[in-house]
This record gives C-alpha cells, sequence and structure tokens, in this order.
C-alpha cells in the first residue's frame, strides 16, 4: 500500500483529521455529562430548594381556603369573623403564636403587598380596609397553619428557583424549536423514498396494532399491581384531608380542561389539516404528520425528476435541523439541571412520604412493562441485546426524564435511533413521529393504577366489568394524549368519568404526578424506540447497535463529535 492511499484510509477511518486519538480528546461523553447535571439539580433542590427542611421556612403559600383575620381572638365570635384578604396567594411570616399543645396547629401573623390586581379583587370582595389601603401598601393578618390552609416554603429557595429556571425553559425551547421541521422534512423525504406508499400502508397498519397491544399490556398490568397491592387503603384519612385541600384548585383546573377535550371522532376528523401551515405553526402533530405523509405520497407520483429537487432541499434542511439537535444537546448538562432543581425543590417531603406506596406501585409497574414487553420485544423481535439497545438510547432516555415530554425529546430519539441503532430515516421519521403522539404506554398503566387508587380511597369496589372498563378507556385515552407535561390528568379525568369515580380524586395524585411523569414519559420514549427497531427489523433492515468507541472514533455516527469540526463557509451555488 502506498503512502497516499495509507493517509486516505486514515482519513476514512477518522475524518477529524486528529489522527488515532480522535477519542481521547473527546474528553467525557454527553450523557455522563446531563447525569451529573440531574445529580446536581436533584442534590441542590433538596439542600436549599422551597421546600428543603435546611431552609428558613419565613414564607407561606395560601391555599383559597385560607382564612385571614385581624387577631386569633376574632375567630372565637364565628359570626364576626371578617377576612382580610381574597385572592393573596404568598405572603411572608411575620410572627409565630406559640401553642399549648404539639397537636395544635400555631397562628402566624402574616404580610404581603398590596398589587393594583390584588386591590382591586380586595375592592369587589368588600374586604375590610380595602377602600382605605394603596396599591404598593402593606397589609398584615392571621391565619391559622393549618395543612388545608397553608404551605410553609423558603423565600430563598423560591428566590434561586425562579433565578435559574430560564435555564431549563431555554433547553426545551432549543429543542422543541426543532420537533416541526424535523418531523416534517424527514417525514416527506422518507415517504418519497419508499417510492411505493403501499409500503406505508403496511409500515402504519403495523405500527399502530404494536402500540395498541403494548397500551393494552400496560394497563393490564397497572390494574393487576393496583389490586393486588390495594395503596388506597394505606393511606390515612389525615394525609387524604391534607391531599384533598392542598391540591383541590389544580383538581378542578384539570376537570373543566377534561370536559372541553374533543370527542374520538373529532380527534380522528381533526388529523386532516384544513390549512397545512396553520398546523405547522400550532405545532399540531398529528395534522403534521397526515400532511407530510400526502406530500411524500403526492412527490412519488410526479414523473421523471420533477419530485428530485424538492426532496433534495428537505433532505438537506433535515440534515441541518440534526445538525440544531446537536448544538441544542450542548445545553443540555445545565438545562436538566435546572428542570430537576426546580422539581425535586417545590415537591414537598410530606406529600412525597404519603404517597409513597402509590409511587411505588406505579414505578413497580412501569420497571415490569419496561423489562418484560420491551424486553422481549427487542431480544426476540428486533433481534438486539436488551442492555445494548438501552445503552444506544442513553440521550433520550435521560431527557426524557428530564423534561417529562416525549415531545421535546423527539429531535434526540430520532437522531439517537438512526445513529446509534441504524434504523433508516424512512422507518424512524414514520414510526417516532406517530409513537410521540399517539403511544403513551407509561401514561396508560399510571392511569390504571390511579384509577384504581383513588377508588380505593373512597371505598368503591369496582366490578370487573368496570375494571375491564378502565382498561379499555384507559387504552383509547391514552392515544389521544398529547406529549407534553401532565397531558395525563386531563385524560385520566375522562376515565374517572367513565367507572363513576369521583374526578375530585384527581386532587389525591397531583403532588406526586410531577415526579412519576419522568419515569411514564421515559417508559413512553423507550417504547416508541422498541417499535422503531421492531418495524425495521419486519421490513428487513439490517439494524445493529454502534458500539461506545465507533461513536467516539467517528463524528458521523453517534451521537459524540458531530460538531467537533467547526464551523464551514458556505457558498451559494
Amino acid at each position: 500500500m502506498t503512502e497516499g492511499s495509507s493517509a486516505q484510509q486514515d482519513s476514512k477511518l477518522n475524518p477529524t483529521g486528529t489522527g488515532g486519538a480522535a477519542s481521547d480528546k473527546k474528553g467525557m461523553a454527553l450523557y455522563t455529562k446531563i447525569l451529573i447535571g440531574m445529580a446536581i439539580g436533584v442534590v441542590l433542590g433538596l439542600l436549599v430548594g422551597p421546600n428543603s427542611s435546611l431552609m428558613p421556612q419565613t414564607a407561606v403559600g395560601l391555599s383559597a381556603r385560607a382564612l385571614v383575620v385581624s387577631s386569633p381572638e376574632a375567630v372565637a365570635d364565628k359570626d364576626a369573623v371578617v377576612a382580610l384578604a381574597t385572592g393573596v396567594r404568598d405572603a411572608r411570616i411575620v410572627e409565630e403564636r406559640p401553642v399549648a399543645s404539639p397537636e395544635e396547629a400555631p397562628w402566624l401573623q402574616i404580610e404581603w403587598t398590596l398589587t393594583p390586581a390584588l386591590l382591586l379583587k380586595q375592592k369587589a370582595k368588600g374586604i375590610k380596609g380595602a377602600e382605605e389601603a394603596a396599591a404598593g401598601s402593606m397589609t398584615r393578618g392571621w391565619v391559622k397553619a393549618d395543612a388545608d390552609q397553608l404551605t410553609r416554603y423558603s423565600p430563598i429557595g423560591r428566590g434561586i428557583i425562579d433565578w435559574t429556571e430560564w435555564i431549563g425553559r431555554l433547553f426545551l425551547a432549543l429543542i422543541k424549536m426543532v420537533v416541526v421541521p424535523l418531523v416534517f422534512f424527514s417525514l416527506v423525504v422518507g415517504v418519497a423514498s419508499l417510492g411505493d406508499f403501499r409500503k406505508l400502508g403496511r409500515l402504519g397498519s403495523r405500527t399502530l396494532g404494536f402500540f395498541l397491544v403494548t397500551t393494552f399490556v400496560a394497563v393490564t398490568i397497572g390494574i393487576g399491581l393496583a389490586n393486588f397491592v390495594k395503596p388506597g387503603a394505606l393511606l390515612t384519612p389525615e394525609d387524604r384531608a391534607l391531599l384533598m385541600s392542598s391540591y383541590q384548585e389544580s383538581a378542578g383546573a384539570t376537570v373543566a380542561g377534561a370536559a372541553n377535550a374533543p370527542s374520538f371522532l373529532d380527534q380522528v376528523i381533526g388529523i386532516v389539516p384544513t390549512n397545512p401551515v396553520k398546523a405547522l405553526a400550532e405545532g399540531e402533530m398529528l395534522q403534521i404528520i397526515f400532511f407530510a405523509l400526502m406530500l411524500g405520497i403526492a412527490l412519488t407520483f410526479l414523473k421523471g425528476t420533477r419530485a428530485k429537487l424538492v426532496v433534495d432541499v428537505f433532505d438537506r434542511l433535515n440534515d441541518a435541523m440534526v445538525m440544531l439537535v446537536h448544538i441544542a444537546m450542548k445545553l443540555a448538562p445545565v438545562g436538566v439541571a435546572a428542570l430537576l432543581f426546580k422539581v425535586v425543590g417545590t415537591t414537598g417531603v410530606s406529600v412525597l412520604l404519603s404517597l409513597l406506596v402509590y409511587g411505588l406501585v406505579v414505578v413497580l409497574g412501569l420497571v415490569l412493562h419496561f423489562g418484560i414487553t420491551y424486553g422481549l420485544t427487542v431480544q426476540f423481535g428486533a433481534r438486539l441485546p436488551f442492555l445494548g439497545f438501552l445503552s444506544a438510547l442513553k440521550e433520550p432516555m435521560l431527557v426524557a426524564f428530564s423534561t417529562s415530554s416525549s415531545s421535546a425529546t423527539l429531535p434526540v430519539t430520532m437522531e439517537a435511533c438512526e445513529s446509534n441503532l441504524k434504523i433508516s430515516p424512512q422507518i424512524a421519521s414514520f414510526v417516532l413521529p406517530l409513537g410521540a403522539t399517539v403511544n403513551m404506554d407509561g401514561t396508560a398503566l399510571y392511569q390504571g393504577v390511579a384509577a384504581i387508587f383513588i377508588a380505593q380511597i373512597y371505598g368503591m369496589d369496582l366490578t370487573l366489568a368496570d375494571q375491564a372498563a378502565i382498561v379499555g378507556s384507559a387504552t383509547l385515552a391514552s392515544i389521544g394524549a398529547a406529549g407534553v407535561p401532565g397531558a395525563g390528568l386531563i385524560t385520566l379525568a375522562l376515565v374517572l368519568t367513565a367507572v363513576g369515580v369521583p374526578t375530585e380524586g384527581l386532587a389525591l395524585i397531583l403532588g406526586i404526578d410531577r415526579l412519576l411523569d419522568m419515569f411514564r414519559t421515559t417508559i413512553n420514549v423507550v417504547g416508541d424506540c422498541t417499535a422503531a427497531a421492531f418495524m425495521a427489523r419486519l421490513e428487513g433492515e439490517d439494524i445493529r447497535i454502534v458500539t461506545h468507541a465507533e461513536d467516539a472514533a467517528n463524528p458521523d455516527i453517534g451521537f459524540e463529535g458531530r460538531l467537533d469540526g467547526g464551523p464551514h463557509p458556505t457558498q451559494p451555488d
């Protein structure tokens, strides 16, 4: 071999031109940085979050039921009680009056600033002294420190969250910015590349069938565990009263949102966009998928090379979107740290302890579905080692856990499947966006457990027919759940209504929902990737797992090193 040909071979093996030590210079892997960021966020949340026991709890958050009076003695005569506040949500503690018995809640003197909006509410409600007060003035009153009236928090911790929250929001915005163009461009190119759209119909029917089967299995696992463990029987009346009073307002807003949800038939008809540009602008994912599919099919009917220019442009734009994903992921370690700091810092320990068994049942069900359903499908359906499969999905799993949004994770998921699992863009661009929209196995399992849990708390004995209705309604409701944080609660309200369980019971699980949302979103994303790998194998693709060594050595594959070459000037033709 000549010296020139040897250099060419080295260039192919190592496109960065940095010699054999390319992997040594890359430093810490991206997923390791994200893990460190997550750990920092959790630790800081526990140490300096608003609900941390290590921070001075000198402020209170008032519930809608809080009664603020002029003095503790004023409540002795109930007919003479005059409320001093309405619409006040946060106040500072000025004084705490000691009590004789430790079982008795103390009285707190609090003060708050009258904002113009708050002053208008005070005047409209006829609050004492509101007419004489001025905007910006301070007002004081007394309130009983009962759990159903207020929660204490650290204003320092709240301030730190306010200072850092923007970092997590910025990271999410960067990722979400890529979702719509990436799905649209990649799907049009993928469909046009198929040539025969009948293959797309086969792929679509197989994918939807897989999603329905795994969702049904997930709900069944959740209901079976909830019936076996009976977590609702372990919640004390005191904890129930605390949860109901603390989250009653949020539960009411969720039920109102569920009442306005469109019917299943309306959702089916709504898949067809009357204005594709509006669908793209508003991020209506199912409408975007439908329009991209139809545009891709239309391109396959154009004669000769008339469609080639459009497909080439979309293909290059898709490559640019992928590069944007890598740019956004540079902020991932700091972004996930800020996101987890807020979640952990604002979740009360008392809520976690009271709902510990319920949360463990949900997590156990997710783990079983994760290991059994997905594990067997990957091992025998996709014919890949399950641990290696999970290793290839480290980045999307960590982003999904941190953001609780399968839609926000979609660009990272698509990149991981195409680069780390060698799934073709045709399969990945169809299965993954569809999965992020309709495949919600983790959400369906959680809804099954939550419905049984709430029914047990209310002492309701659900029949087999009721539980079968939960399986059916949770399966269908999860398909319509949007891939954003908290969407599962709205569909859960529909599931509860279907079997006659009081929707007010949503207040019992709201306190821990955000944490459980992180786990079930991770399961949803793994389920999407499992479907993509399985469908790719059924279509005869030779998928494989890209090793970490390959990823580190070659920036053109895997998640590492795509930006190492730096920017290059690009001139128009």
